[in-house]
């Protein structure tokens, strides 16, 4: 075979293949790769650029799913998309990067929804609310937040394990520490006055330490509930601790 020949054969087959590469279908890619905890419905599209009708893992649903691939992110050993859904109501966007051993990096996390649609995952029956979130930074292991920079805020919180009335907004600023994952807690319009602060570590575990009073919205039935936690100080205010593992 000549020179020539070989060239030509050689740029026929890397054609080739890189239109197999491009081509992928999303369809097959989905039921040779995607874990089991992951169910997608209406996929289209190619593993570059797809989408899918709706998708559950996790507990959480979400409907019109779409992504694009980063093609050089393979050459730091992660699988790169930004990833575009509706979780029920509300939007969710970020810069998604998959790595070996399970580890998700996420970038850029911005959305919107109904606490509706985690109210299984967090084992609260009825929770509901508007949440927002931004994140410039969210690194999960595992499952487990080990690095998080952003904020959660709820408005018009409703836990029916405290009361069936909404107990106001509430504002969560993470940020990353040497011991893991930690975050201050208050109210912005809340039933009662409230400031904490959480700590997720490496082993799993939580802790979030905080103090809380009562205010001029604070209604009688939950300034009863109060009085569960313990006498006040000369401030008013009561100390909670709450503890468990992830």
């Amino acid at each position: 075979m000549t020179p020539s020949r070989k060239s030509h054969l050689v740029i026929g087959v890397l054609t080739f293949v890189a239109g197999v590469v491009l081509l992928f279908p999303a369809r097959v890619a989905y039921q040779w790769f995607a874990p089991d905890e992951i169910d997608l419905g209406g996929i289209d599209g190619t593993i570059w650029t797809g989408s899918a009708r709706e998708m559950t893992g996790g507990g959480l649903y979400l409907r019109d799913v779409r992504w694009r691939m980063h093609p050089l992110r393979l050459f730091t050993g992660k699988l790169g998309f930004d990833i575009e859904a509706t979780p029920g109501t509300g939007f969710i966007e970020a810069e998604l990067a998959l790595g070996l051993g399970g580890d998700v990096s996420i970038g850029n996390l911005n959305g919107s929804g109904s606490l509706q649609a985690v109210a299984d995952i967090l084992r609260m029956p009825g929770l509901r609310g508007n949440v927002s979130l931004q994140f410039e930074r969210l690194h999960l292991r595992d499952g487990l937040p080990v690095a998080a920079d952003g904020k959660i805020a709820v408005a018009g919180l409703v836990a029916p394990l405290i009361d069936a009335a909404p107990i106001g907004d509430y504002v969560m600023e993470f940020f990353t520490s040497e011991g893991g994952v930690a975050a201050s807690v208050e109210d912005s319009n809340g039933a009662f006055d409230l400031a904490g602060s959480l700590t997720i570590s490496a082993d799993r575990s939580y802790v979030f330490l905080g103090k809380v009073a009562a205010t001029e919205r604070t209604s009688e039935k939950l300034r009863q509930q109060l009085r569960f936690l313990g006498s006040p100080d000369d401030r008013g205010q009561r100390e909670i601790r709450l503890e468990g593992s992830l």
